[in-house]
């Protein structure tokens, strides 16, 4: 199969031949029909995520096609259309019994823990735990993102913080994730706040419903969010993982706000100092979230259909495998708007 290889720190993407993935006991081979190019991804290119050992494939937000389905699969054969969360539990701990898949403690990461589906197929173990069934007619470039960063907003918004009908909601950062918190977060009822340095992305957020654009190029921001939401969000989104974004979630929301913290911290940013002055005056909590538990797919696609959200906007790029490096790039600098998945495995 063909699959873009990670060889070297931020190195480009070998474009290799490798075997076809052997298929798991319990698992499934899907052959992949898009895969979205994540900032998280990012992360594990430039070395900064310790659980990525070299060579590797990346890519941790998927959908396909099952092609080979192992003896112990009850729900799934070959044929069948699915899409995979990015943390694939066991099922069988404590924490899976009580729904909390996402810190299942022998949990296996694709793109991460494991090679990815930046290929034309990929071995994923723990089928019927974990696969979710792809709707009939969903665009696969817009199921990828179901895979990641609409689920990760989902839950955040959700499963976290709560977010309340006429509620404000601040987001930091108009990338994939912080996109999907501000069309769900609308989808829900809510008024939403966005704030960002790329003139473009913000335009598109406004495109896309938000009520307020905060260029965060200004002198401060967070301040500007406060007087624009008449008195601070109610629940704030930070989706980069960088510090000043952090604090930033922080000193936008009113007393008593939720902030959800949606981006990755890692490397350089693994450890941010936060304003406690401002988290103990305004009595605000502070929750920490990362995937979203595969039994909540269900709930999620209900609401996509119910209120008929099209999500598809966020899909800015179609690209080839082969250009996975220089979108990986980009991620290097405030990248540009919307989404890139590669749709495109033959070249």
């Amino acid at each position: 199969m063909r699959a873009a290889r990670l060889t070297g720190w931020r190195a480009p993407l070998e474009i290799a031949d490798l075997p076809d993935p052997a298929c798991p006991p319990d698992g499934v081979v899907v052959q992949v029909l898009a895969c979205g190019i994540c900032r998280s991804d990012w992360h594990a290119w430039t070395g900064a995520d310790p659980d990525v050992q070299l060579p590797h494939v990346p890519g941790h937000e998927f959908c396909g096609v099952v092609l080979e389905a192992g003896p112990e699969v009850t729900r799934w054969r070959r044929g069948d259309r699915v899409i995979a969360p990015f943390i694939l539990a066991c099922g069988r701990c404590p924490d899976c019994q009580q729904g909390n898949q996402t810190i299942c403690a022998t949990q296996v990461v694709p793109g991460f823990t494991v090679d990815g589906a930046f290929a034309e197929a990929i071995a994923v173990p723990r089928a019927d735990v974990n696969l979710a069934r792809l709707p009939d007619g969903m665009d696969p470039a817009l199921a990828a993102a179901l895979g990641c960063r609409v689920t990760t907003a989902w839950h955040a918004l959700t499963g976290r913080a709560a977010l309340k009908p006429g509620e404000w909601l601040g987001i930091w950062g108009a990338g994939g994730v912080g996109l999907a918190a501000l069309m769900l977060g609308r989808a829900m009822g809510a008024r939403v706040a966005v704030a960002d340095v790329v003139p473009e992305k913000l335009a598109l957020a406004q495109a896309l419903g938000a009520e307020v654009a905060i260029d965060a190029r200004g002198e401060d921001p967070a301040q500007a969010m406060k007087a624009a939401t008449g008195g601070g969000a109610h629940v704030a989104v930070e989706a980069l993982g960088f510090p000043v974004t952090a604090e930033a979630a922080l000193r936008s929301l009113r007393k008593l706000g939720r902030m959800v913290q949606v981006g990755m911290p890692a490397g350089d940013h693994a450890r941010v100092a936060l304003p406690w002055d401002v988290v103990y005056s305004g009595q605000l909590a502070i929750y920490g979230t990362r995937g979203m538990p595969a039994h909540r797919y269900p709930a999620l696609l209900d609401f996509l259909t119910a209120t008929r959200l099209d999500l598809t906007p966020m899909i800015a790029r179609r690209v080839a495998l082969s250009d996975a490096s220089a979108e990986l790039a980009l991620f290097d600098g405030p990248a540009p708007p919307g989404v890139a998945v590669i749709s495109d495995f033959t070249r």
